[in-house]
């Protein structure tokens, strides 16, 4: 999906104007806080996971943390396994660079890591390696249909902390 596409879903929610795009590259977690001029911590990144022939998990953390793979494993039942470069786009919708966490294909299961719930306003990517979407965390969760908020990062914060 497209930097365009992604526009288009946002503004049957109204929030088109949510995307921004840079002249510069946004494609990794650095890139995308310095365009922005933020702490990489804001900066929502989508992580990809093998889904054992059942499309993928998408993971959506705080730029500043890692999963947690006992973690991961309790939650999912499954060995953490993050897709290979050239899977990311057939099961996501995306190239790497600019996963987004919404406008996925059906088989693409999309969670929200409670490591975000300490911001006000996060970063996801926009569907390209020069863009993002300007959310809550609560909007995340709604546009990308999540199916929970989670805590399998490593030393995840709880709301309210920073």
């Amino acid at each position: 999906m497209s930097v365009e596409k992604v526009k288009a879903y946002l503004d049957r929610f109204g929030m088109g104007d949510r995307l921004l795009e840079f002249p510069v590259s946004s494609a990794t977690v650095d890139l995308a806080a310095k365009a922005l001029g933020v702490e990489t911590a804001r900066i929502a990144k989508s992580i990809s996971f093998h889904d054992e022939g059942n499309g993928c998990i998408l993971i959506v953390t705080a730029g500043d943390k890692k999963i947690d793979n006992a973690k991961f494993k309790s939650a999912f039942g499954l060995k953490a396994k993050m897709l290979k470069a050239a899977e990311v786009e057939p099961l996501t919708g995306y190239r790497v660079g600019g996963v987004c966490p919404f406008g996925n294909p059906p088989a693409a299961k999309v969670y929200c890591d409670i490591s975000l719930r300490r911001f006000d306003k996060i970063y996801p990517a926009g569907g390209s390696d020069n863009s993002c979407v300007v959310l809550t965390c609560d909007e995340l969760a709604r546009l990308s249909g999540s199916l929970g908020w989670i805590d399998v990062c490593k030393n995840a914060e709880a709301p309210g902390q920073s």
